[in-house]
């Protein structure tokens, strides 16, 4: 029940339908399908409707499929630039069209959008399909695979190459037509399952109101609490009452602070049934389906199961190696959660209460001991993190590290009212990017906090397209009374996110499938998870942390106890997330067909573990969006394995200087510049000069 943090992946999975629409919009009409005549190039939001859509996605297939017929009927000897690189070119239009779709429909959702989604999914899926088991295309890349030509190309070429050819192989290009039919089967339905999973995660978010009618029932609450409640309630038509909502402003702070024990567990409950209901929104079929279909598809190809599939791309490359990881630090997380456990009972008898500490009750008496021992409450924290000084905070970080600049850009299309938009600059003035932020909670906006791109960054022609980048989150929202204050927990989250968009933004590569964050899922949360460790630095927190009312600079007693209570609650929070990963590598690497339920599923999985009851899995099964809905299905350990790699790099920061230019001068070209185009440890040797080691990492979640 921490920060939901992730990129937001444009799925790659499409394939050819003709245009047979009902409703249809002329082409030379479609802004989708029409160059963008905008400042930086960026979708004319303004003008795209959702009836632009569907045949903006009929033709951009046909474009796609055309270019690809190109490279097959190539006459000449296939060789790197008439195959791999003409491949890799192709379907600009299509990735345009998808990504601004995709993107809306994450970010400012509707009932229409996702009804279109159904529809156009497995078409996509499809679309690829053809592409990735087109045999004739198939022979001219491994031509080229086995061809001598592969001495002569660069670092990038290579890996270009070599990701292409295996992108074939893994998608089936090498199975007979049998087995390639039901590969397209699986693909198509595993589309549409995986759409529906989050949309119905949304719909049970969204649906779950808490109305509270007395003043009583909001004993402990801190004012900017009740202040958003009752704004909420009285936008709902509940003038003098006050809503709680899923949301994470919502329900996190509630669980910390609200007296009533009744009300806590009426949240928790909701929040950990989302997709467990007895109603149409209920994802457990979904779930044994999406689980059965990934083996099948993995068996297919010649794998154990999905889990081998996922990895062999990824750093980790084995199940067993990630095991190894996450159970080394399972054992010491455990162990110090029941240490807090503990803590917690006395704290709940020391309070004149006889109950059982029960998951409602974890973070209430959490925040209770946390002031007892470090004399650090959180609401004394947020007056000093205003939401606009936060974002200039990581501007100047950003500036000292990378001397990149950031100014608003005012008149420049947006898809939501709400978004904000910047252009960054090098230290030299060039334009490197587009940024978008886009900062609270809507009911259009699924929930937790992601990067995206509607652009990214490749050359050709010998011009450098810069990205066009985007941060979405939902943070909590100013009042009538107050502006934007942000908890620490929101702040590390901002920082993780600009952490992907730097990945995105600095990124310097020819080829769009090596640049940017197009890296193995365990070497993609490096970059944003290192942002993180310079929030809490004395040095960072002075640059930004600044009383909204008084501008005074967070005082040096603050600062201390957020250093004293920095190791605070972390058997919990590591306890939470491994026991999410395990579960999630449970289900991945199964060899035979799921065959009880989900719920049953879930429950032998953590119990292997010895997941105490008092703390709830950060993901239950059924809105474990990360694994059956977005990009991380065997890879939600990649969090983990990424903090041992942003642990181990932060050091060198540590001690050469925070701001050190040599080092983010290293880090920059050797990590953030490079994207997907050699080997990722071989970029961290080169950035690290050493292999990564996990003492870093244990020391600073304190459990060495």
């Amino acid at each position: 029940m921490k920060k939901l943090t992730y990129i937001l992946l444009i799925p790659l999975i499409m394939t050819i339908v003709s245009c047979n629409n009902k409703k249809e919009v002329p082409q030379e009409t479609n802004p989708l399908l029409l160059e963008y005549n905008t400042p930086f190039g960026v979708p004319p939001f303004e003008q795209i409707k959702n009836e632009h859509f569907k045949p903006a996605f009929d033709t951009a297939f046909i474009k796609h499929e055309e270019e690809i017929n190109a490279i097959v009927n190539n006459t000449a000897a296939p060789d790197f630039k008439n195959t791999i690189e003409a491949l890799d070119y192709s379907g600009a239009l299509l990735l345009n069209v998808s990504s601004v779709f995709f993107n809306l429909l994450s970010a400012n959702t509707s009932d229409e959008l996702q009804a279109i989604a159904q529809e156009i999914s497995p078409k996509m899926s499809a679309h690829y399909d053809n592409i990735m088991l087109n045999k004739a295309l198939f022979e001219k890349v491994k031509s080229v695979y086995e061809s001598n030509e592969k001495e002569n190309l660069g670092v990038e070429q290579k890996r270009l190459l070599d990701e292409t050819y295996k992108k074939f192989i893994r998608s089936g290009a090498g199975l007979n037509e049998q087995a390639q039919k039901r590969m397209r089967e699986i693909n198509q339905e595993l589309s549409s399952l995986t759409l529906k999973f989050g949309d119905n995660v949304l719909a049970e978010t969204n649906t779950f109101k808490l109305f509270v009618q007395t003043d009583e029932e909001l004993a402990g609450l801190p004012q900017s609490l009740k202040d958003a409640a009752a704004e909420a309630a009285k936008q709902e038509g509940k003038d003098g009452q006050w809503l709680f909502t899923l949301q994470n402003p919502s329900i996190m702070p509630f669980l910390q602070y609200a007296e009533n024990r009744d009300l806590r567990k009426k949240m928790v409950d909701a929040y950990i049934s989302r997709g467990n209901n007895e109603n149409d929104k209920n994802n457990n079929e979904l779930i044994t389906s999406i689980v059965n279909l990934r083996l099948e598809r993995a068996k297919l190809l010649g794998y154990t199961n999905h889990a081998a599939y996922i990895l062999e791309e990824n750093m980790a490359k084995t199940p067993e190696k990630v095991y190894e990881l996450v159970n080394q630090i399972c054992k010491p997380g455990l162990e110090v959660a029941k240490k807090e456990a503990a803590d917690l009972q006395k704290m709940i008898k020391k309070d004149g209460k006889n109950f059982k500490l029960e998951p409602a009750d974890w973070r209430f008496y959490a925040e209770k001991l946390r002031k007892e021992k470090y004399d650090l409450d959180e609401e004394a924290l947020r007056p000093y993190f205003k939401l606009e000084n936060v974002k200039e905070g990581i501007f100047s970080v950003c500036q000292k590290l990378y001397g990149i600049n950031f100014s608003v850009i005012k008149d420049i299309p947006k898809y939501h009212e709400e978004a904000e938009a910047y252009e960054v600059k090098d230290y030299d003035g060039k334009h490197l990017g587009v940024l978008y932020l886009d900062f609270h909670p809507r009911a259009s906006k699924r929930g937790g906090a992601w990067m995206t791109s509607y652009r990214e960054q490749y050359k050709k022609d010998g011009k450098d397209i810069r990205p066009v980048v985007s941060i979405v989150c939902n943070f909590s929202k100013p009042t009538e009374k107050q502006p934007s204050l942000l908890t620490f927990d929101e702040v590390e989250t901002f920082f993780h996110e600009f952490g992907h968009a730097l990945h995105g933004l600095l990124s310097n590569c020819t080829y769009l499938a090596t640049s940017g964050t197009n890296v193995p899922r365990d070497f993609v949360e490096l970059p944003s998870q290192i942002m993180e460790n310079w929030v809490a630095e004395p040095e960072v927190l002075k640059l930004f942390a600044k009383h909204y009312e008084t501008g005074e600079v967070i005082p040096d007693e603050l600062i201390n106890k957020i250093t004293k209570s920095s190791l605070f609650n972390q058997g919990f929070a590591t306890t939470e997330f491994i026991a999410a990963a395990l579960l999630d590598m449970d289900y991945h690497t199964i060899t035979e067909p799921l065959s009880i339920t989900p719920g049953e599923f879930e429950t032998n999985s953590l119990n292997n573990i010895g997941l105490i009851p008092e703390i709830v899995v950060r993901y239950r099964s059924t809105y474990f969006n990360h694994i059956f809905s977005g990009g991380y299905s065997a890879g939600y350990y990649s969090y983990i394995w990424s903090e041992v790699l942003d642990s181990d790099a932060f050091e060198s920061f540590k001690e050469k200087g925070l701001f050190d230019k040599e080092t983010a001068s290293s880090f920059r070209k050797n990590i953030l510049e490079k994207g997907n185009t050699e080997d990722p440890l071989q970029l961290y040797i080169n950035f690290k000069g050493a292999e990564p080691k996990i003492d870093a990492l244990l020391k600073k979640r304190g459990l060495k």
